[in-house]
C-alpha cells in the first residue's frame, strides 16, 4: 500500500530547484476536449531561444482540435498540450547565442504549433517568431494581432498576390483574419466586398469594405461576381459556394479547417497555414503604430476564464475581433 507521507517527500524531492507555474492544459472531458488548470515545470529557454513572461494570448477555439495539438512532429502522441499561439509579453531569460533580443524587451508573436503554447505564464520561443510590441498598443490589444495579421498578410499578398484594382471577397469580414483582410486588401488599393453579421457591417464598412453582405439575409451570389481573389475564413458551405464567383483564372485562399487534407487539386492549392514570420511582424506593427492597422478585442478574460473562452460560450461571442486571455 502506498505511504502518503512518502509520495508527498518524493514530490518534494521531484520539485526541489525546479521552478513551477500556472498553465491550462489540453484534456479530455467525455467526447469533447476542454482546458485545466494546472501546475507544470516553468520552460528553461535553450540555445536560440526566448524565455517569454506572457501577459496575454489570444483565444483560437479549433486549436484544440488540430493535429499538433494532439502529435508531435515525429506523430507520436501527444497529451495535455498547452494552447495559445499568439502572444504578448516580456523577454524573461534569452538562451545562448540570442541576439537582438535581452530581458525586459516588451514583444509580441506566435510560436510554432507543435510546441506549449501561452496559455501559460511563461513560453518559450524563437527569436524570428516575435518582434518588439508597437508602442501604441496594450498587451491585451498586441495578444490579438500575430495570428490574425500574419494570415491576413500571407493570404493575400505571398498567396494570392493581390493587385491594386482587383476585386476580392473577404467570407467573413468581421473574424479575427477577416478584420486584417479587409484592412489590407483595401490598403492595397482593391475592391473589397465582405459578408458579414448585420450587428458588425458597420466596423467593416468603416474599416475598408466598399460592400458589406449579411451573410445571415442574403447570399453572397447576388452581389458579387467576377471576383479575383476570395479569401475565405468561414469554410463549409461558404467555401463550396464562392467556387462560383470567382472569374476565370481568379484565386482562392481559405485557411478553414473544413479544407485540410482534402485531394481535389483546387482546395490543395488554396488552403494554407499561417507560419510564424519576424518582418512581416515588424510591418504590421509599423502600419499599428501608425493607425492605419486596427486590431479589434470581442472580450478579455482572466486566466481562470480560459476553459469558457476556448468553449466558445454564447456571452463571449459578441462583437467583432478575438478573445483574449489576460495572464499577467
Amino acid at each position: 500500500m502506498a505511504n502518503p507521507a512518502v509520495d508527498n517527500r518524493l514530490q518534494l524531492l521531484i520539485h526541489e530547484g525546479e521552478s513551477r507555474m500556472k498553465a491550462m492544459q489540453v484534456i479530455a472531458q467525455g467526447e469533447n476536449l476542454a482546458l485545466q488548470e494546472a501546475e507544470v515545470p516553468k520552460p528553461n529557454p535553450g540555445p536560440g531561444e526566448v524565455l517569454i513572461q506572457v501577459h496575454a494570448a489570444g483565444v483560437t477555439p479549433t486549436e484544440l482540435v488540430w493535429y499538433p495539438t494532439a502529435h508531435t512532429t515525429a506523430g507520436e502522441k501527444r497529451e495535455h498540450a498547452i494552447p495559445g499561439h499568439e502572444f504578448s509579453g516580456v523577454i524573461a531569460e534569452v538562451g545562448e547565442g540570442v541576439s537582438g533580443f535581452a530581458a525586459g524587451n516588451a514583444v509580441f508573436g506566435m510560436s510554432d504549433w507543435f510546441i506549449d503554447g501561452a496559455t501559460a505564464e511563461y513560453c518559450v520561443t524563437v527569436p524570428a517568431s516575435i518582434a518588439v510590441k508597437p508602442s501604441t498598443l496594450t498587451h491585451e490589444q498586441a495578444a490579438t494581432v500575430p495570428i490574425g495579421a500574419l494570415t491576413a498578410w500571407q493570404g493575400l499578398f505571398t498567396k494570392a498576390k493581390i493587385q491594386a484594382g482587383e476585386r476580392v471577397l473577404v467570407q467573413g469580414g468581421s473574424g479575427a483574419v477577416g478584420l486584417f483582410v479587409v484592412q489590407l486588401a483595401k490598403s492595397h488599393g482593391a475592391i473589397v466586398i465582405a459578408t458579414s453579421s448585420a450587428e458588425n457591417a458597420s466596423l467593416v464598412k468603416e474599416l475598408g469594405a466598399d460592400t458589406v453582405i449579411d451573410y445571415k439575409a442574403e447570399r453572397f451570389e447576388d452581389h458579387a461576381s467576377q471576383v479575383d481573389v476570395v479569401f475565405d475564413t468561414v469554410g463549409g458551405d461558404t467555401f463550396e459556394r464562392s467556387w462560383a464567383v470567382l472569374k476565370q483564372g481568379g484565386r482562392m485562399v481559405t485557411i478553414a479547417a473544413s479544407a485540410e487534407g482534402q485531394q481535389e487539386q483546387r482546395v490543395k492549392d488554396s488552403f494554407f497555414i499561417v507560419e510564424p514570420d519576424q518582418q512581416q511582424l515588424v510591418e504590421v506593427g509599423k502600419l499599428l503604430d501608425a493607425g492605419t492597422l486596427k486590431t479589434f478585442i470581442k472580450a478579455v478574460v482572466p486566466f481562470a476564464g480560459a476553459p469558457a473562452a476556448y468553449a466558445n460560450e454564447p456571452q463571449l461571442q459578441r462583437g467583432a475581433g478575438k478573445l483574449v486571455v489576460k495572464i499577467s
